[in-house]
């Protein structure tokens, strides 16, 4: 391998993905009522996954960062040496994130890597200017186009950025509001364009939304097949997004357009589901189903806006009784099916070629990926 010497500028927004699992859509402003609700801070584990594999390049790279729970703590857990180029209070907010980035700029940094959602991608393009950025996925949801696939994928376009095998990519950063997002409203907002190194397969796309007259008459046709074989008993848990809406408009029900509803024999039984309330869900009843769609031009069915269905919820609810729909253009749009639970043994199993309901009676065969393991497979 090439020697190379790079200087990259870490950080992690310690409350990044909190709100996730507890269904609050987003932790910005809200850190304080989501660790009152059992919240429970998931980018230290996600960033961990990524310098795991960046740790086998630690005599080449000089790691540049914030103290304590936005960089250092980390990079000292993974035995990287680094140097405290800002110095955190004990508290953090976005403030924190963005005095770390101007220190990075005086230090001419040759990538900034973060660690957060949307909310931190803004902090960091404000600052960074013509500086790349590469995100690993922690947030809540991850609509801009500066995060990789996964933590693992984050770790590989770092480590071939700075060996000079990658070029950049100007990409998007989009956020959404997000006290109209808990109250239902999707509405997004461009807040600046980054530079990002680029691989196909390993960043994730922008995300999308599919609106025509032909892409409603297909959402009509799921929706009537899925009233249909919801006549079974089971209680089924439905994801976010317009197309398992539909499902519930159809049936006469009031969803959660951006969040996770459960639905039994035609009735709500559970609106805006939190992990808890879907784990005790599975302790009660004998059979339960997912539906769910993927995120238009990602791909993500799991690990991206919905982390209320959590690893232990697939696996309690059995990968058998997974139920993915999605309109025909858009599936078409998306090279893979994505999964990202946290939990690569779960990832694994889900891999593979799985059916997808596109239509009244119809469905075609999509396959699956473990995001994990795109940086193994990066040339897809």
């Amino acid at each position: 391998m090439a020697a190379f010497r790079g200087r990259l500028g870490f950080l992690i927004n310690p409350i990044a993905g909190m709100g996730g699992p507890i269904g609050l859509k987003g932790t910005d402003g809200l850190a304080d009522e989501a660790e009152a609700k059992g919240g429970r801070p998931r980018a230290g584990e996600r960033a961990r996954e990524c310098l795991r594999l960046l740790s086998q390049e630690k005599d080449d790279i000089l790691f540049l960062t914030a103290s304590g729970p936005m960089g250092k703590s980390c990079l000292d857990e993974c035995s990287l040496s680094s140097r405290v180029v800002y110095s955190t209070p004990p508290k953090t907010s976005a403030r924190d994130t963005i005095r770390t980035c101007q220190a990075f700029l005086a230090e001419g940094v040759d990538l900034i890597l973060f660690c957060g959602g949307d909310g931190t991608a803004r902090d960091v393009a404000e600052i960074a200017g013509s500086i790349p950025i590469l995100g690993i996925p922690a947030g809540v949801k991850m609509h801009s186009g500066v995060f990789a696939a996964s933590p693992q994928a984050a770790a590989d376009l770092a480590e071939r950025f700075l060996r000079g095998e990658l070029n950049l990519r100007e990409t998007e950063i989009v956020d959404v509001d997000e006290e109209l997002y808990r109250a239902g409203i999707l509405q997004t907002k461009l807040y600046a364009l980054a530079k990002t190194p680029y691989l196909p397969v390993l960043v994730s796309e922008r995300k999308r939304i599919y609106s025509s007259s032909q892409e409603d008459e297909f959402k009509d046709q799921i929706a009537l097949f899925a009233s249909e074989f919801m006549r079974d008993g089971s209680a089924y848990i439905l994801g976010a997004g317009t197309t398992t809406s539909r499902i519930a408009d159809v049936l006469g029900v009031e969803k959660t357009l951006l969040g996770v509803d459960v639905i039994q024999d035609g009735r709500l039984m559970i609106k805006d589901a939190s992990e808890r309330d879907l784990l005790e869900l599975l302790d009660r009843e004998k059979s339960v189903k997912i539906i769910l769609s993927p995120i238009g031009a990602q791909g993500f069915i799991l690990g991206r806006g919905n982390q209320q269905i959590s690893a232990e919820v697939v696996r309690r609810a059995g990968i058998d009784n997974l139920i993915i729909i999605s309109t025909p253009h858009k599936l078409a749009e998306i090279p893979y099916l994505l999964v990202d639970t946290g939990d690569m043994d779960l990832d694994s199993s889900l891999a593979g070629r799985r059916q997808v309901v596109t239509g009244y009676r119809i469905a075609q065969l999509k396959e699956t990926l473990a995001a994990s393991k795109l940086a193994a497979n990066s040339q897809l």
